[in-house]
């Protein structure tokens, strides 16, 4: 399986160079744009009035786009602008009923009310680093210090053309985190499969549903036992089960214990525990 893998990969490397230079060509025109426009044609011909950092793109541009950040984001995973484009290119469908779900629930209407983020800059880490083990928001900064992320190399949204459902995937984008630690699972392949399979079952965007379908080409045997007879099964169930997760003002629960928080959500703890070891041992 995995020389097919790597066979496949190299095969497609001349069509993800040619995909990436468009994303790039595509990037730049809107650069070039907003440098030789006056401000009210910026606004009119490179963001639409939609939101900051919006670039227009064509149905054909925006398949070419999904094709080519698609292949790079199968070659290297952890090229989050890539899988941000794929997300941003095929989502709309799915970014509807996301919203949907989100009106319809209280908290979650009030999230798109107020429009809050979760950056470095809105977080208070003392505040949440006094808070007591067990609690979500001590959880969450033990996973940041851990795994050495930060919810700022989230990218801005550039590619969806509605200013609502942008907002929509930058909250996805944000929670992704969070959901690493409600489920118990570090940023290696193996959890970020497992946080896929989750999120596949509970958004329906086909970002995720690529990622969880090729994610497990990159493990070796071992994992790929544990997860298809254990974390595969239990993340597909409790991502079909669990409430909305986009609709949880995360914001406001830092104090909460995240075993009732899960029990709030209707995720059950994970069947194992999957060990935080380097990216790169799959």
């Amino acid at each position: 399986m995995r020389i097919r893998s790597t066979m496949w990969l190299h095969c497609s490397r001349p069509f993800r160079q040619f995909y990436t230079r468009q994303y790039v060509l595509i990037s730049k025109g809107c650069v070039h744009q907003v440098r030789s426009n006056s401000s009210t044609e910026f606004t009119d011909s490179c963001y639409d009035g939609l939101y900051p950092g919006h670039i227009h793109t064509t149905p054909i541009q925006k398949a070419m786009l999904a094709v080519g950040s698609g292949l790079a984001a199968l070659q290297n995973p952890y090229r989050h602008d890539m899988v941000a484009v794929l997300g941003e290119t095929t989502g709309h469908l799915a970014l509807m009923n996301l919203r949907d779900k989100m009106r319809n629930d209280p908290e979650g209407y009030t999230i798109l009310t107020e429009r809050p983020r979760i950056r470095l800059s809105t977080l208070d880490l003392n505040k949440m680093a006094s808070l007591p083990d067990g609690s979500f928001g001590r959880e969450y900064l033990r996973f940041l210090e851990d795994n050495h992320v930060t919810p700022d190399s989230r990218a801005d949204v550039k590619f969806v053309d509605n200013e609502e459902l942008a907002y929509v995937m930058q909250r996805y984008r944000e929670v992704h985190d969070l959901l690493h630690t409600l489920l118990g699972m570090p940023t290696n392949m193996l959890g970020e499969v497992a946080v896929k399979w989750f999120e596949a079952a509970q958004t329906g965007l086909p970002m995720c549903a690529l990622g969880a379908m090729l994610g497990p080409l990159r493990l070796n045997a071992s994992r790929l036992q544990s997860l298809f007879t254990s974390l595969g099964p239990w993340a597909l169930q409790n991502g079909r089960q669990a409430r909305c997760v986009l609709s949880i003002f995360y914001e406001r629960r830092w104090a909460q214990s995240i075993e009732d928080l899960r029990q709030e959500l209707n995720i059950e703890p994970p069947p194992v525990i999957v060990s935080a070891t380097s990216k790169k041992n799959t």
